[in-house]
C-alpha cells in the first residue's frame, strides 16, 4: 500500500464528511407575537400577551419531498418549552391538515400548536393550502385584522393585528396553494386511536403541557414539496408558547436519482444503525455551536454552527508510536502511516525520514516475536557493512548461521526456523560497527 493512499485514507477518516444532502437547513420562523388585544380572547383558552408562534420548515434541495416526521427507539422526537404551549380549546387541531380554511379567521385559532407535512387546510373544492415562509408569500392574507372576528371581546379591528414583527399577518398569512393534495396519511403517537383525543402538547386536554417526547411517533403521507420549488421549504410544525423553545426532530425524505426514487432519513440523534440514515445537527433547536474546523483537536461534527472561541488547539499530525524511529513527541494526532521502522518506511528513504540512524551503530529488529517458524530480521547500520548472523540455543550452541551477501546499510532477511525446537534463542549480529544480541522465542 503506497503512502499517498494511506495519508489520503487517514485524512478521509479524520476530516468531516461534508454531506451535500437533501436537507439544507431547518428554518424556524417567528410567525407572530401576541399583543394586549390578542390576550383578551377567552374562547380559545388561556391566551396571554407575548406568546410567540414559531413555524418550523425543512429547507430542502429542489425536487426533494418530505414523506414523514417520526420518532423511534434510537431517535426520539422531542418538542419542549419552559412554559406551556397554546392550543385553541374549541377549534384547535393536532394536525394542520384538519383545519377548514374559515376557522383561521376565528379568534386565535391561527396560533394553535400543531404538526403537519406542508398542508395547512383541508382540501375544499380543488384548493388545498400549504405553509410557506412569510417572506415568500406574495398572495396576501385571509387571516388577521379585518379578516378576524375579534375573538370573545369582538375587537373592532380584529385580532392578530400586531405590527411589531417584520411581516405582519395582515400582509402575509404564510399560506399558499399547490396543484396537488397528499394522500395516504398515517399517524400514531399523538391522538388516541379510538377517541381521537390528544393529551399531548398538540391538544388542549392538558393545557399545562410543556414537553412531548416519543420513541414511537409517526406522521406520514405520500410526500410534499414546497410551494416555492427553488427554495423548497416544507412546513413541519407550528408551535406557540411564551417560553423558550427546544426541539429535536427526525424526517424522512425522498428524492430522485436518474428517475429512481431514493428515500433517506435525517435524524437529530447521532446514532446511525441503517444505511439510509444520516445524522444532522441541524435538526436540533436551538443550534449547538462549537468547533467545526477539523484542523483543531476540539473539532466535533455534531456541532451545527461555528463558535469563534471553541477552536483552541491546532492539530499536529505525526507518528505517536514510541518504537518508531520518527516518533514525534510534539504530535497530538496519530497517523500510523507516517511511522518508520528499520526495514519499513512505506517506500520512503528512511535515512531521510530518520537521520538520527546515520551514526556508526547498528539496530536489529526481529518480528514476529514469538514466532512459529519464520523470523524476519531487519538490520539497519549507520554505515555500509556486511553482517554475520548466528542463532544460538539456550545451551550456547550455534544452530543456524547466515552472512549478509553485500555491504549495505539496510539488510532484510527471513530466517526459516521450522526445524528448531521450541524454546528461547539468541540472535548474534557481528559487523564492523560492533556485536549485537537479541532474544526471541520459538513456539
Amino acid at each position: 500500500m503506497k503512502l499517498p493512499y494511506l495519508l489520503s485514507l487517514a485524512f478521509y477518516l479524520i476530516a468531516p464528511t461534508e454531506v451535500f444532502g437533501q436537507l439544507e437547513k431547518i428554518f424556524v420562523e417567528t410567525y407572530y407575537i401576541t399583543d394586549v388585544n390578542d390576550a383578551t380572547d377567552t374562547l380559545g383558552g388561556d391566551a396571554q400577551e407575548g406568546m410567540v408562534t414559531y413555524r418550523v420548515y425543512a429547507d430542502l434541495l429542489p425536487g426533494t419531498q418530505v414523506l414523514s416526521i417520526f420518532g423511534d427507539a434510537d431517535h426520539p422526537f422531542t418538542v419542549e418549552s419552559t412554559l406551556p404551549f397554546y392550543n385553541h380549546v374549541s377549534d384547535g387541531q393536532s394536525f394542520a391538515k384538519e383545519f377548514v380554511k374559515s376557522r383561521y379567521q376565528e379568534g386565535l385559532v391561527a396560533l394553535d400548536t400543531w404538526l403537519t407535512i406542508g398542508q395547512t387546510t383541508k382540501k375544499q373544492g380543488n384548493i388545498t393550502h400549504y405553509g410557506v415562509p412569510k417572506h415568500q408569500d406574495t398572495d396576501g392574507s385571509f387571516i388577521g385584522g379585518i379578516n378576524n372576528d375579534g375573538g370573545s371581546e369582538m375587537i373592532m379591528d380584529g385580532l392578530l393585528n400586531n405590527n411589531a414583527i417584520d411581516i405582519p399577518l395582515t400582509l402575509s398569512d404564510g399560506m399558499d396553494t399547490l396543484d396537488f393534495t397528499p394522500v395516504d396519511w398515517i399517524s400514531f403517537g399523538i391522538t388516541d386511536f379510538l377517541t381521537g383525543a390528544d393529551s399531548t402538547i398538540f391538544g388542549s386536554i392538558s393545557p399545562d403541557s410543556t414537553v412531548y417526547s416519543s420513541n414511537n411517533f409517526l406522521l406520514s403521507c405520500s410526500g410534499v414539496y414546497g410551494v416555492n420549488p427553488d427554495s423548497n421549504c416544507v412546513l413541519l410544525a407550528q408551535l406557540t408558547t411564551a417560553g423558550e423553545l427546544k426541539f429535536r426532530m427526525n424526517i424522512r425524505l425522498r428524492y430522485f436519482l436518474e428517475d429512481e426514487a431514493v428515500d433517506v432519513s435525517y435524524v437529530g440523534t447521532n446514532i446511525i444503525n441503517a444505511e439510509d440514515e444520516i445524522y444532522s445537527p441541524l435538526l436540533n433547536f436551538p443550534l449547538q455551536c462549537g468547533c467545526i474546523d477539523p484542523e483543531y483537536l476540539e473539532y466535533d461534527p455534531t456541532f451545527a454552527c461555528p463558535d469563534p472561541t471553541a477552536c483552541q488547539t491546532p492539530v499536529r499530525y505525526g507518528c505517536l508510536d514510541s518504537l518508531a524511529c520518527n516518533y514525534d513527541t510534539l504530535a497530538n494526532f496519530s497517523i500510523p502511516a507516517l511511522c518508520c521502522y528499520p526495514g519499513w518506511c512505506a517506500n520512503r528513504d528512511i535515512e531521510t525520514v530518520c537521520p538520527a540512524l546515520m551514526g556508526e551503530h547498528t539496530e536489529v529488529k526481529l518480528f514476529p516475536n514469538p514466532t512459529e517458524g519464520q523470523l524476519r530480521v531487519n538490520i539497519l547500520s549507520g554505515i555500509p557493512t556486511r553482517s554475520n548472523l548466528r542463532i544460538r540455543n539456550a545451551q550456547g550452541m550455534v544452530v543456524l548461521t547466515e552472512t549478509q551477501p553485500n555491504e549495505e546499510q539496510n539488510y532484510n532477511t527471513i530466517l526459516q526456523l521450522e526445524s528448531l525446537q521450541p524454546g528461547i534463542y539468541q540472535l548474534q549480529v557481528d559487523n564492523t560497527t560492533g556485536t549485537y544480541y537479541s532474544l526471541f522465542v520459538k513456539l
